[in-house]
């Protein structure tokens, strides 16, 4: 067993599972998780409270300050940060926005061995943006210079090496809206041409119809990853992987499984289910998305391929629940 990390599954010390498995969360900072993650007396008086609505109701959420990364950082080895998903770092005159200022702030309390995913913001890979209660045409969609001046270099110049992954994630597309197969491998084909080469870059198509042969063709031209989403709308993690033949497609000799949400359960009832996230919800949890991971996980390992598996409490409840859980079925499957 490798022990260069500890392990340590009821103090939720995960990090010590196996030198190629990068077990780690979509987001960190809940309250829920203290007792869990994190220390209760540590954050006493510095916990904020904000609203969040969905799906038309009003969800309470306490969210711990940013130095409780330092915390989390003793539990898991990676880190998914999907705030930038939804503001570029730098403004069009290349003054720094919100988004910047608070990765700034994470980047202050991390420490070399700290690794971080990040995902580009939508308006860069999404087709369509909701705006004022409809989707609209997105005129920046694919724009490589957005991309490499106001999110690319801005990333890597703050983080260095403790950025190790982007995720591209594209909006699911309803059939009226979607187009062929072969002109989204078109426009990925020539997206990453023109953008500067980086072994971390990792696509994740939420519409069952773009995952085939012409994509994976371009997104391995290009060594850039599929991820694998526990998702929605999209098939299992085990199809996903055969529809990909079975292939890691990063050419930094990564891969990215995000556990999301149910299948078939849409984000706002997922996220009813789950709130306020601290504990797992009866029902909630799919037995074959643990199997299907842990099976991906040992894949990975067998082909000397990293493996970063993220988890979001959507997926079961309560996130650190469900990396324990799978944590144990790895260690299990081991044994066996």
């Amino acid at each position: 067993m490798w022990n260069h990390e500890p392990l340590d599954l009821e103090k939720f010390q995960l990090r010590g599972l196996h030198p190629n498995v990068f077990l780690g969360t979509a987001s960190d900072r809940y309250a829920g998780w203290l007792g869990q993650v994190y220390s209760k007396e540590r954050y006493a008086g510095r916990i904020t409270r904000r609203t969040n609505n969905v799906g038309g109701k009003a969800f309470a959420e306490e969210v711990l300050p940013i130095d409780s990364v330092e915390e989390y950082f003793v539990h898991f080895r990676t880190l998914e940060l999907d705030f930038t998903f939804y503001r570029l770092l730098l403004d069009e005159d290349g003054t720094p926005t919100s988004n910047y200022h608070v990765l700034q702030r994470y980047r202050q309390h991390l420490k070399k061995d700290d690794q971080l995913i990040l995902k580009v913001p939508q308006v860069i890979f999404a087709q369509k943006l909701w705006r004022g209660g409809k989707f609209i045409e997105n005129e920046v969609y694919l724009n490589t210079e957005v991309f490499r001046r106001r999110f690319l270099e801005p990333a890597t110049e703050l983080l260095g090496p403790l950025l190790q992954g982007l995720i591209f994630e594209q909006e699911y597309q309803r059939k009226k809206d979607r187009i062929p197969s072969t002109e989204v491998a078109g426009a990925l084909d020539a997206f990453f041409d023109e953008v500067p080469e980086y072994n971390s870059y990792h696509v994740e198509l939420r519409t069952k119809s773009y995952l085939v042969e012409p994509v994976f063709e371009v997104l391995e031209k290009h060594g850039v990853g599929q991820v694998l989403s526990h998702w929605t709308w999209l098939p299992p993690l085990s199809k996903q992987f055969s529809q990909a033949g079975h292939r890691f497609l990063n050419s930094g000799g990564q891969s990215i499984v995000r556990l999301m949400t149910p299948r078939g359960v849409r984000y706002e009832q997922a996220y009813a289910q789950a709130h306020p996230f601290n504990a797992l919800v009866e029902g909630m949890l799919n037995r074959a998305m643990v199997e299907d991971t842990v099976d991906l996980m040992n894949f990975a390992i067998d082909q000397g391929v990293r493996m970063n598996v993220i988890v979001n409490n959507r997926a079961g409840g309560n996130a650190p629940l469900v990396a324990r859980t799978i944590a144990q079925r790895f260690l299990g499957r081991l044994q066996q």
